[in-house]
This record gives structure tokens, sequence and C-alpha cells, in this order.
């Protein structure tokens, strides 16, 4: 069994930054499907209310420019604070 009992906790607040750049990665996964998901519901919502079939393919295409939008934006943002 190792001996972990007599270490101190770590106090730095390397845990804390650590916790911060894996949500910066949870953000960039999630930014392309949440994108597309969002342009679905509201591509869907304009096909029916307009009575149109394409908006929905607009929709997606536009919700998934932006997440790579968001993603480039974190990216550059972590990027410029040293986080890689």
């Amino acid at each position: 069994m190792p001996d972990n009992a007599n270490k101190t906790p770590d106090t730095s607040g390397s845990g804390l930054r650590d916790l911060a750049k894996a949500e910066g990665m949870i953000q960039m996964a999630l930014a392309v499907p949440a994108g597309c998901f969002v342009g679905l519901l509201a591509g869907a919502w304009a096909d029916r209310h307009y009575h149109q079939h394409w908006i929905v393919i607009f929709g997606m295409l536009l919700g998934a420019a932006g997440g790579f939008v968001q993603i480039f934006t974190t990216a550059s943002r972590s990027l410029k604070r040293g986080d890689h």
C-alpha cells in the first residue's frame, strides 16, 4: 500500500487549473454537436412555420459553423493564456 496518508494536500491551485482546462476541452467537444442540434430544432420549426423542406439543412449548417467559431475562439483564448 503506497504511503499517501502522509502527503500534504495540494494548495497551489493546480487542481483548479486542471479542472478549468478540462472544462475548456469539454466545451470545445460539445460546441459543434450542440450547434447542429440547435440549428436542427430552429430549422425544423421554420420548415413547419413556412411550409418548406430545406430550411432544416440550412439551420444545421449554420449551427455547425457557429460551433466551429466557438471552437476557434476557445482555442485561441486558451493559447493566449498559455494553457497548452
